[in-house]
């Protein structure tokens, strides 16, 4: 990931190369769409905007009555849900969170930083309220039980974006209450409430969708389709990585507490309260400015800071979160537990629930993309190992993980262009092409991940590389592509009757569309559209129509997230961190699952009645 700009502006340029020489082409995608057509389909809507593509890539149209929907949990993630949503798809007529803060950056927006109101504008931008009160007479407010919310006959549907271990309980709450689902990532805090969710779906005739974005990033389904052509020729390897510079003392997953905290060896004269200092600040600045640009930021700013100064006044035991003791003796408070839950094993997943299940999802979707059945590919095995290696004991998840999977590799027909030719061992077989791991065990592809805190080089991201080429996916916003390891030569793509080839002594003019595309505005990430097809399915109610990450799909990437889990707390048995993944932890209706969970159990718990 770590390339100079120089070999980002040849990948780019490469990559656009050979999506132009793909459109020109009589390839044909997954559903039998040629690009062609396709592409004369969005030139002809005038739809080259990567925001704007969603419903002719992944096939819904518009809605004409706005599912209405209820958002449970509003705050980073649900306020980045609510700064995705598309008016004419849903309308917000209620919201639920128990923290002020959570409430006020759902109307009002994140005035945090430019990037962060980007990314949560708020209900009152998204909607052209122009006042909280003009606002509140649109959406309703539950500070206190989210299950009034699930009682509201106005509410169609629900998005869900709570800490991990409340996603099944609400998700079945909200399905037996009548409610379509779209929750966030992870699906469930073990696989067992995994399979309840999709059996109590299946049993309401309900939507229920999780929110791994990159099954609706046209940049994903870009990469799919090239790699089907066959431009990477056969797909061997590929890493991953997600890399922050998180450190003690800065770190995002420990966010200030409201009300402050008391340092080690510290008594409660010496509180530490980092939200009430910040706002004595902000309101000192907004006291002495007088610019009228300065002023009006600085006053939505203090108004956010009032609120979060103001969940001090929240009591998290009221709503079931706990003080807890860690293992060397260290006092979690229950305030700590509601705000900084990632940390926590009762509350989290760790860094496998929270940025490894996006980034091995990406992994299943590049290995399925050669799959002849059109299912996800699952991995084999995986080693794993990691630790809390940098922070001290404040903190139950791992800082680093290191894991590597092996999957099956897919079989490749005589035709596919694989990028060489060994006579000798004949290789490719002119009949049978390249067998895959069904006909010889040997044939994978091997996926290495690594997420870490402390230094944040390279960032994020997936490297795809094959036997001719190789692909980089920056970040969701970029992609680059290389003829095998040269990433300094730009190539001209072209297709024959071998299948793609790309020429690095010649030049390119193919990219037309998609270079525009990329120029016309910032890259979707895949939010906005996976919100506009769950609920064009809900108008649309349909067998055949489904949100792309139904519950098999975000079931088979829950289990890699929580079986890696079991490996890590393996590391230093006589096993080590080494699992070997069954086809029956997959299966929705088989109880079988990698982390001890019991669907019985989780069954029984789930769908009792309550509040």
């Amino acid at each position: 990931m770590n390339l100079t700009p120089e070999e980002k502006k040849v990948g780019q340029g490469n990559y656009h190369e050979a999506l132009g020489a793909m459109d020109k082409s009589d390839y044909t995608d997954a559903r039998g769409v040629s690009r062609r057509d396709f592409l004369k389909g969005v030139v002809a809507a005038g739809a080259v905007s990567g925001a704007g593509l969603g419903a002719m890539y992944f096939g819904y149209g518009k809605v004409t009555d706005p599912v209405r929907v209820g958002v449970i949990g509003t705050g980073d993630e649900g306020s980045v849900l609510i700064g995705a949503l598309n008016p004419e798809y849903v309308q917000v007529v209620a919201i639920a969170d128990i923290r002020p803060y959570n409430v006020h950056r759902a109307f009002h927006g994140d005035w945090a930083s430019p990037a962060s109101l980007t990314a949560r504008p708020g209900l009152m931008a998204k909607y052209g309220w122009k006042t909280r009160q003009e606002a509140e007479s649109h959406v309703k407010v539950y500070s206190q039980d989210y299950h009034d919310l699930l009682n509201d006959p106005q509410v169609e549907a629900v998005i869900t974006a709570l800490p991990l271990h409340l996603h099944a309980q609400v998700a079945v709450e909200a399905m037996l209450a009548g409610k379509h689902v779209l929750g966030e990532k992870l699906m469930a805090h073990n696989v067992a409430q995994c399979k309840v969710m999709g059996r109590v779906a299946e049993e309401k005739g309900l939507y229920l969708a999780i929110g791994h974005q990159r099954h609706y990033s046209v940049l994903y389904d870009n990469a799919v389709n090239l790699i089907r052509w066959g431009v990477l020729g056969q797909l061997h390897g590929i890493q991953a990585q997600w890399h922050r510079g998180n450190l003690p003392g800065g770190d995002s997953w420990a966010q200030p507490l409201p009300g402050g905290e008391i340092p080690i060896n510290k008594s409660e004269k010496d509180i530490r309260d980092d939200i009430g200092k910040r706002l004595k600040d902000l309101r000192a600045q907004l006291a002495k400015e007088r610019d009228p640009v300065r002023v009006e930021l600085l006053e939505h700013q203090v108004a956010q800071w009032e609120a979060w100064d103001s969940d001090r006044n929240v009591n998290p035991k009221d709503f079931d979160y706990r003080d807890f003791t860690l293992s060397d003796g260290t006092q979690i408070s229950a305030m700590a537990e509601l705000c900084r839950w990632r940390l926590w094993t009762r509350t989290g997943g760790g860094l496998m629930a929270e940025l490894g299940s996006h980034q091995l999802d990406a992994a299943g979707i590049f290995v399925s993309a050669l799959r002849k059945d059109g299912k996800k590919a699952h991995p084999l095995t995986v080693h794993a190992v990691g630790g809390r290696y940098i922070f001290p004991a404040d903190r139950e998840a791992e800082d680093h993980v290191y894991c590597m999977y092996e999957f099956a590799g897919p079989e490749y027909e005589a035709e596919f262009p694989v990028g060489y030719k060994d006579p000798v061992n004949l290789l490719p077989d002119p009949e049978k092409g390249i067998p895959g791991y069904d006909q010889d065990p040997n044939k994978k592809v091997v996926v290495t991940y690594s997420s870490i805190n402390g230094n944040g080089f390279g960032g994020y991201g997936e490297v795809v590389m094959g036997t001719k080429g190789t692909m980089v996916i920056s970040r969701e916003q970029e992609v680059m592509l290389y003829a095998g390891s040269d990433t300094s030569s730009s190539v001209a793509v072209s297709s024959d009757k071998g299948g793609p080839t790309m020429d690095t002594q010649a030049s390119g003019a193919a990219a037309a569309v998609s270079q525009a595309a990329s120029a016309s505005g910032p890259v979707s990430r895949g939010y906005t559209e996976q919100i506009e097809h769950w609920a064009w399915c809900i108008r649309n109610k349909d067998p055949e129509n489904r949100p792309r990450c139904h519950p098999e799909v975000a079931l088979s990437d829950a289990v890699i997230a929580l079986a890696t889990n079991v490996a890590l707390r393996q590391v230093g048995a006589t096993t080590g961190g080494f699992i070997q993944f069954q086809d029956a932890w997959y299966d929705l209706h088989d109880d079988s699952t990698p982390d001890g969970s019991v669907v019985a159990d989780e069954y029984s718990q789930l769908t009792k009645s309550t509040g």
